[in-house]
C-alpha cells in the first residue's frame, strides 16, 4: 500500500533545515528518522504516525483528528496516529511535530 506523497511532504517541511534527519520505507510507509531514531511517517493506511513518547500521550490525544496508535492488534505506547483533519490543521500538525521532537531529540542518537 503507498503512503500520501502530500503527507510526505508536509513532513518534510515540517523538518526541513533539521540536521541528521533521514527517510526510510518502512512498514509500507515512509518514516523519518532523526539520529536514527523514528520520529514520524506517512503511512500506508491514511493515517499519520508521531512518536511523542509516553508522557505527551495524553496531550497528543488531546488534539482533534488523533488517536492511539496500534500494530497488530496491539497499543504501541507513545506513538500517535493522526487523520486528516489533524495533517489538515497547521496548528495541530506542528503541534505533533514539536512533541515529537522534543521527544526524539532527547533520544540518544543510533
Amino acid at each position: 500500500m503507498a503512503y500520501d506523497e502530500g503527507i510526505a511532504e508536509q513532513l518534510r517541511e515540517g523538518l526541513e533545515g533539521l540536521p541528521g534527519v533521514e527517510e526510510k520505507r518502512m512498514f509500507g510507509g515512509l518514516c523519518f528518522l532523526l539520529k536514527g531514531n523514528m520520529l514520524c511517517g506517512a503511512s500506508g493506511w491514511s493515517d499519520t504516525m508521531f512518536r511523542v513518547g509516553k508522557e505527551a500521550e495524553d496531550e497528543a490525544l488531546a488534539l482533534p483528528g488523533t488517536r492511539v496508535m496500534e500494530m497488530g492488534g496491539r497499543r504501541m505506547g507513545g506513538f500517535i496516529r493522526a487523520d486528516d483533519t489533524a495533517m489538515g490543521d497547521d496548528d495541530t500538525r506542528a503541534r505533533l511535530m514539536a512533541l515529537a521532537l522534543a521527544y526524539v531529540q532527547a533520544l540518544p542518537p543510533k
